[in-house]
């Protein structure tokens, strides 16, 4: 979603996996989708006099596909100079001269690059619901909180990618006041519950399936599964 990422244009030159490395470390991760196109820094780009850079995005091929897991099944190939016929061109670069338009090259090449953060980071780790809080907290913001349906899709689309079948939320229920919460402090004023998900036992968190509907599950806290962060 456009309006929830930034762009930051790396021009120190590395080879794709390196510029990978670099976007995961202090980004999230390299450019994906047509998002880039959009993004001020390309559009000034774009019109700086005799600007030939080629720069790398996330595409690879292994049947082409993004970096950060999306699934964007639009291209946006320069055909005077994509050949999906060579095998030793399997990472894809963005040509700012072909407004944009993509081409492959060796991803062993050195190559500028542009990075995105997103406010919201999936973590690929396995924690209990309180080592996620903790983690969250000391390392980004906080733990998701949803009270949308525009953040339950924002939500979603991250949770699509987990290693686990379910991924943590910033959302547990209270024995001693016999409510749920978010760990934000915000009322709970949206719910997506699976049929029959909701428990209301002490010692239970929420968690979001992978997969179906994205609906909500009461799960006990001490389970581990991956889990979405929030930035700052």
């Amino acid at each position: 979603m456009k309006d929830n990422k930034m762009f930051h244009l790396i021009k120190t030159s590395m080879t794709w996996t390196q510029a990978q490395s670099h976007c995961r470390q202090h980004h999230t991760d390299l450019a994906s989708g047509l998002n880039q196109i959009y993004s001020e820094k390309f559009k000034k780009l774009q019109n700086s006099k005799g600007s030939t850079m080629n720069l790398w995005i996330g595409l690879f091929r292994d049947s082409w596909r993004w970096s950060d897991g999306s699934n964007f099944s639009f291209r946006y190939w320069d055909m005077d100079s994509f050949n999906d016929g060579l095998n030793n061109r399997k990472c894809a670069t963005t040509l700012l001269e072909r407004s944009g338009r993509w081409s492959s090259a060796g991803c062993d090449q050195r190559k500028p690059f542009f990075c995105y953060d997103d406010k919201l980071i999936l973590i690929r780790e396995n924690k209990t619901w309180e080592e996620a809080l903790n983690y969250c907290r000391q390392k980004h913001h906080d733990l998701v909180s949803i009270s949308n349906p525009h953040q339950q899709r924002w939500v979603q689309e991250r949770a699509k990618n987990a290693s686990t079948p379910f991924v943590w939320l910033g959302l547990r229920y209270s024995c001693s006041l016999d409510l749920w919460f978010w760990i934000n402090d915000k009322l709970v004023c949206y719910e997506r519950w699976a049929s029959g998900g909701k428990t209301e036992d002490c010692s239970t968190c929420v968690a979001m399936t992978r997969g179906g509907q994205h609906e909500w599950v009461s799960q006990r806290e001490n389970k581990t599964f991956n889990f979405i962060c929030i930035k700052h």
